[in-house]
């Protein structure tokens, strides 16, 4: 058994797709299909199933998923390990984000990351392809994402590390049309009978809203959900509901008002999340050490 099999096995079962797989790996399709086979032949079982609509794993598959992505990981930690004798580090930085990141400038910060480390490569993964922080952190647990920019309140699932960065104040955006509009700040309590825009539920600001919400006793009808801050704003502006967004976001807008809201606990955290199972990859711990916090395990 390989290495380069078990890579592509992971990459065919994370994706679910044999040409997904392939253009992830930089390989063509049938390279990925042989190598399967192969695997499949040596292990004397099938590990996907295969029909012509989708991909999906079979028990054996399900049951090697784990193993082989371990197996992967402690390759990796050894090849990390000849790196910082022999100089220059190498590989991949899995890393999962939100689409807005406060004060953190993801651009420049992974530009100055490829800076010092050009041998590592970067592969990012939305939020909104992995169904939020939770998606994200899931992804960290069992492997699939080495860190992650998350926005989640509360305590952090078994197998993740959760470190803080910023603690971000969220305001009430109306229209400069809206009844509160002259105002600087509003009970939450006068905010039941608002139509709000907001994240996707399992997005952490929807998480922090729904909670301060739940903690004041106050319903809340979210009818619209998007996951970008421009477009909330957006929808905003032309009056098809109020927001919950980070303060400041009112200010690059004319005809919007931030108030604060008074009686609740409106403060979106955004955290560095990294596996708690496992030992911290090189290209991990250097990130971090770009971002300031020091990881547990480093």
């Amino acid at each position: 058994m390989e290495l380069r099999q078990l890579e592509c096995f992971v990459a065919v079962a994370e994706e679910l797709s044999f040409t997904r797989a392939a253009r992830r790996l930089h390989v063509v399709q049938p390279a990925v299909s042989s190598t399967i086979a192969a695997l499949e032949r040596e292990l004397r079982t099938a590990l996907l199933q295969r029909t012509s609509r989708r991909v999906g794993l079979t028990d054996a598959g399900r049951a090697l998923l784990p193993k082989a992505r371990a197996t992967l990981d402690a390759a990796r930690e050894a090849a990390d390990t000849v790196d910082a004798v022999v100089g220059g580090m190498r590989g991949t930085l899995r890393l999962g984000t939100m689409s807005w990141l406060g004060g953190i400038d993801l651009a420049a910060l992974l530009g100055r990351f490829h800076a010092q480390y050009p041998g590592v490569a970067i592969r990012l993964a939305t939020a909104a392809s992995d169904h939020g922080s939770p998606g994200l952190m899931e992804a960290i647990a069992d492997g699939r994402l080495d860190a992650a920019f998350v926005s989640s309140p509360g305590p952090a699932p078994a197998a993740v590390h959760l470190t803080d960065l910023l603690a971000v104040p969220v305001d009430l955006v109306v229209s400069e049309r809206h009844p509160l509009a002259g105002r600087g700040e509003v009970p939450i309590t006068e905010l039941a009978d608002e139509v709000f825009v907001d994240f996707p539920t399992g997005y952490g600001n929807r998480t922090v809203a729904d909670l301060a919400f739940r903690a004041a006793g106050v319903n809340r009808d979210v009818s619209i959900e998007l996951t970008a801050i421009p477009a909330s704003a957006d929808f905003v502006r032309h009056g098809l509901g109020v927001a919950l967004l980070p303060r400041g976001t009112a200010d690059a807008y004319a005809d919007l008002r931030a108030l604060r809201v008074t009686g609740a606990d409106l403060t979106w955290p955004i955290r560095l999340a990294t596996p708690a199972n496992r030992a911290p990859s090189a290209a991990t711990r250097a990130l971090a050490a770009l971002l300031g916090p020091t990881l547990p395990g480093a």
